[in-house]
């Protein structure tokens, strides 16, 4: 794996793969890394890529980003708040762009002005400084972030600065990773089927095997929202 890999990194995993002959690749990165690193691959070996922007050129499967964000969204709206304000993720990110996006665009849908962004790195770390700040602000009582891990450092700096979730601020995440139930209190989040989303690329890649040509395209899997003990309707 090359998990946060440099061009030489990518260049050299893919030309490990042409020598072990390989007739297929899942790749789970941003596609704009395959872009950058200049690949030339063997015209036989298939691509599918993970989550990524990348439509046009390779086949896609991809979790409903957007759905997703859009769902967690409403349910803030519906339980009565003004607004909601996102923790997103990193620039640069491909999921975490279509979470943001998706977000100013259910408010704005809702007549609703979007508040400032608030931006993390995806790690517990980020999300409680993020919660420091927001804690601060008597206006915010409901907060989306963009996946559970920024969502579980919130919940932390929220507790130090005695704002209790979800009587002064409701949280919501994005994953519904396994230790998501544990939270304290328990986290409402979108459910995102990884299990789906592996099955589907290695279906994509068997079918395109098969065929005469490749296939390009964008595969959606949709998410789900959970609802435990994080959200309320907002106080007073």
């Amino acid at each position: 794996p090359v998990a946060v890999p440099t061009q030489d990194e990518v260049r050299g995993a893919f030309s490990r793969l042409e020598e072990l002959a390989v007739d297929a690749v899942i790749v789970i990165m941003e596609v704009h890394l395959l872009d950058a690193a200049s690949l030339k691959l063997p015209p036989h070996v298939q691509v599918v890529v993970v989550d990524s922007d990348a439509g046009d050129t390779y086949t896609v499967v991809d979790t409903d980003q957007a759905g997703g964000s859009r769902a967690a969204v409403r349910h803030l709206l519906d339980l009565g708040h003004d607004t909601v304000w996102h923790l997103g993720g990193p620039e640069g990110s491909f999921a975490a762009q279509r979470r943001t996006d998706a977000w100013r665009r259910t408010l704005t849908e809702a007549g609703r002005t979007p508040p400032p962004l608030v931006r993390g790195d995806w790690s517990a770390e980020s999300g409680y400084r993020a919660g420091l700040e927001l804690a601060a602000r008597e206006d915010c009582t409901a907060v989306f972030a963009a996946n559970d891990q920024m969502a579980l450092g919130l919940l932390r700096a929220l507790h130090e600065r005695g704002r209790r979730v979800p009587e002064d601020i409701s949280v919501i995440g994005f994953d519904d990773i396994a230790e998501a139930g544990s939270f304290l209190p328990p986290l409402t989040t979108v459910h995102q089927d990884f299990a789906e989303v592996g099955r589907l690329c290695v279906r994509a890649v068997l079918r395109k095997m098969r065929a005469a040509g490749p296939e390009q395209g964008t595969t959606l899997v949709p998410t789900r929202l959970v609802t435990r003990a994080s959200t309320a309707p907002p106080p007073g």
